[in-house]
């Protein structure tokens, strides 16, 4: 069984006790995780109980800190975002990050097609740590969707949310549909709502995890968000 955490924006003690409780054989986060040590620090005690993966959020690299609490850390190597990896028996394809406008706000056309693009516009002035200025690094590009194209999967896990989602993107739709995912599994927004009407039009079951809520692979909530069930936002 896989479970599918919303943003914790660094609390993980839900976390903690769910795996120490079920047992899931994996956990996958779905960004905005914000870990305010390494990742594998604050996951040591349920390290060697699951596999830990993840996809980032914009949040991720809002500072050096974070950013190196995640994509230093010793599960820096389980980052899902522009691939696919086996998990529990699945093979679940990610894509972190959020569109900017900067880059790519579909449905408009992309401004730079992959980083280096954006880099050699940019100029030297931009570069951090070798590449990307940090914010970018949780910025979706054309690029880090074509890796997924022409690939099969069963599970999706994107930061930014599918169409059904009143702030959602149908860019999500058709990689999920490309992929020929069953499932979609997405955060950011901390809301759950119920796209159940909208399969069929979508063509796969999509699922919103809510704010350090928990949903497992089919969909059943392990943990209610924190604020599942308030009013929707506009």
């Amino acid at each position: 069984m896989i479970y599918f955490l919303g943003d914790t924006h660094g609390k993980f003690q839900h976390v903690i006790e769910a795996v120490e409780r079920d047992r899931p054989d994996a956990i996958v986060f779905l960004g905005d995780i914000q870990a305010r040590q390494p990742l594998d620090v604050e996951l040591a005690s349920i390290a060697e109980m699951t596999e830990v993966w993840f996809i980032h959020g914009n949040h991720d690299t809002d500072s050096d800190a974070g950013y190196a609490n995640l994509f230093e850390s010793q599960f820096a190597g389980r980052n899902l975002h522009g691939r696919i990896a086996e998990i529990a028996g699945l093979r679940v394809a990610g894509l972190g990050g959020v569109f900017r406008g900067q880059v790519w706000m579909p449905p408009a056309h992309w401004k730079y097609e992959s980083p280096a693009d954006f880099i050699a516009c940019s100029g030297s002035r931009n570069v951090w740590k070798g590449g990307l200025p940090r914010k970018h690094r949780s910025t979706i590009f054309p690029s880090d969707c074509f890796g997924l194209l022409e690939q099969q999967a069963d599970i999706l896990v994107t930061h930014e949310a599918p169409s059904a989602h009143p702030h959602g993107f149908g860019l999500i739709d058709e990689l999920a549909r490309s992929l020929g995912v069953q499932q979609a599994f997405h955060g950011h927004h901390h809301d759950r709502r119920d796209y159940r009407l909208q399969a069929q039009r979508l063509g796969f079951a999509a699922f919103g995890v809510g704010y350090r809520g928990i949903t497992d692979q089919t969909g059943r909530v392990i943990r209610s968000g924190d604020f599942d069930g308030a009013p929707p936002m506009a």
